[in-house]
């Protein structure tokens, strides 16, 4: 690895981009957040820099109007192209903010009392370089050895980035992004091998140097991760939380900055690159991404196709139309297309789509073959006819030949929601089967990483005997609150803001009794995990954007993105297809 950087100026990149003429500015970034993406092939306007933001492009807080307790919790239309705007008509007043500063609900009740708690803990987890906040450490433990969770990690950081972002205290956010858009340009070796240009580090770490007194970055790019896994899903939630910065604050200049655009396209490289591949999926390692051990999630992850989905479209209406970006735009856009097809079809699975699965034929050869992947009936687990609801669905863990995983997992699902990878249909099946799986998925603790829980052999043979991935532990099933600000977004996106409700309830009558833990074991998640870290930094903030979102609607559209009509498939009745 290449000497570490003591130099990084977080304003360094504004005072360049001060030179940048208006006629060099292209497009606008928000510009084509509700168009249909064929458009986005069409030769670009000339815009003025200066000109009115439009409706979609201005801060959230702009928009703000006041509502009364009657209409804050009122349906929304998913089917409106005017959904955001939905979302914008039922927010709070201008200029107030949720949090710590905030003594009073926008809503018109007293927060919870764990709230002020919850905002002094997250702060006292901030991390600074050269005087300025750059992040939050993953945990403030000081009973257990640090290993690495006096690091900070990129996807660790994006509950704490979203809450600053509702607390209208954006600095922190923008001094990340910068940062760890420096710690990409470095040289990534692991033992002789060269990592791809465009990786993100999977954390980064402030090193004190009294004698000199100065500061160092560190990054962790996988060389020192268990198991030495680059992290696929950093470059991706880098790409998110550039646009939640953009969405949230209205200021489209650090976006538009050469560097975030050139950030932007290397990742993007390393994910649009031709290949062997015959699918529009990602093919990843075990241990790539949230769930990172050895937990069977090789091949093609949920969790990593929906965040690379998301990434996709935050691209979109992040990158400038000039010649190198609209040359991403057009790959995107066809990639787009065909991931949308291929998840939609394969990878979603309800109580229709399991019966056909279930009398599949099998060696089928032809281009019309029902089977395409070959999957035998009778590697279908007996837990899962008895887990699919009459009524319900979800994108289930992996689909690769003769391969179907059909674990749920909670963050892939949620961020198909939020990204609109689920249709409308799908989304309410989602959360059709969230209420009817309650026990299962939320129980005493919400939520489950994943369900169920690998046990006995099957335990032995996929984790490799992975004492801290026991049954209903840890990535194997265990509960992690942190989940609650997805489930919270997801939820109000769909118009059904009370199953959040309920979980954060469940939630405060123990998060901060139990000293806000990383994660629950036990298949209820009654139990503080037996390696659970205390005064885990995303536990605090999820609990508090889960909150914020609650509490202030509007807030939804930094993290959510509306559904493109292109995309939409002609969906059977039973909303599933056929493999």
């Amino acid at each position: 690895m290449s000497t570490p950087d003591v130099d990084v100026d977080v304003n360094q990149n504004q005072n360049q981009n001060k030179n940048v003429k208006a006629e060099d500015i292209l497009c606008p970034l928000a510009e084509y957040e509700e168009c249909d993406f064929s458009k986005l092939l069409e030769k670009p306007r000339l815009l003025n820099i200066d000109r009115q933001r439009s409706l979609d492009e201005r801060s959230l807080s702009e928009l703000s109007i006041g509502i009364s307790p009657r209409h804050a919790t009122r349906a929304i239309d998913l089917n409106s192209s005017r959904f955001f705007e939905q979302l914008d008509s039922i927010c709070s007043p201008v200029g107030r903010r949720s949090g710590f500063s905030t003594p009073r609900s926008q809503i018109g009740f007293d927060p919870h009392p764990m709230v002020a708690e919850a905002w002094e803990a997250l702060r006292r987890s901030l991390v600074y370089f050269r005087g300025q906040p750059v992040g939050t450490i993953a945990a403030l433990d000081n009973t257990e050895e640090n290993l690495n969770y006096d690091q900070v990690f990129v996807r660790d950081f994006v509950p704490s980035a979203l809450a600053f972002l509702m607390n209208g205290e954006p600095e922190i956010v923008k001094n990340f992004i910068l940062k760890t858009l420096r710690l990409q340009s470095w040289e990534k070796k692991i033992d002789r091998f060269q990592l791809g240009e465009g990786v993100m580090p999977a954390s980064f770490k402030v090193l004190h140097d009294p004698v000199r007194n100065n500061e160092t970055l560190i990054a962790d790019f996988g060389e020192s991760a268990i198991g030495r896994v680059a992290p696929v899903d950093s470059g991706f939630w880098w790409i998110i939380l550039l646009r939640a910065y953009t969405k949230s604050t209205g200021d489209t200049s650090l976006a538009e900055l050469p560097e975030c655009q050139k950030g932007m396209r290397l990742i993007l490289s390393l994910c649009l690159s031709e290949g062997f591949d015959t699918f529009p999926t990602l093919l990843c390692a075990d241990g790539c991404c949230m769930i990172d051990r050895r937990m069977g999630v090789y091949g093609y992850p949920i969790e990593i196709q929906a965040l690379f989905f998301m990434a996709l479209r935050c691209a979109l209406l992040l990158l400038k139309q000039d010649d190198e970006g609209k040359e991403f735009i057009e790959r995107i856009v066809k990639r787009l297309h065909a991931l949308s097809f291929h998840m939609r079809s394969y990878f979603w699975l309800d109580l229709k789509q399991l019966n056909d699965i279930y009398r599949f034929k099998t060696e089928e050869y032809s281009h019309t073959a029902v089977n395409k992947f070959n999957v035998m009936p009778d590697s279908l687990p007996e837990w899962v006819f008895d887990f699919m609801p009459v009524y319900g669905g979800y994108f289930i863990g992996n689909v690769s030949p003769a391969r179907m995983d059909f674990r749920w997992f909670c963050l892939g699902n949620c961020i198909a929601i939020l990204s609109s990878l689920a249709t409308p249909e799908q989304s309410t099946a989602i959360m059709d089967l969230i209420e009817s799986r309650w026990e299962e998925l939320v129980g005493e603790m919400p939520l489950k990483v994943c369900y169920p829980a690998m046990e006995t052999h099957e335990w032995r043979i996929i984790t490799g005997c992975d004492p801290k991935n026991t049954r209903w532990s840890y990535h194997n099933g265990g509960s992690w609150p942190v989940l609650l600000w997805l489930l919270t977004a997801a939820c109000v996106k769909t118009g059904r803001p009370q199953i959040a409700r309920r979980a954060i309830e469940i939630a405060e009558a123990r998060l901060l009794k139990d000293h806000w833990p990383e994660y629950y074991d036990g298949k209820l998640g009654r139990y503080i995990g037996k390696q659970s870290r205390k005064a885990q930094t995303w536990s605090i903030a999820g609990y508090l954007v889960a909150k914020m979102m609650l509490e202030d609607p509007s807030h939804l559209g930094m993290i959510a993105i509306e559904e493109d009509k292109q995309m939409k498939p002609i969906l059977r009745r039973s909303n599933s297809w056929t493999l």
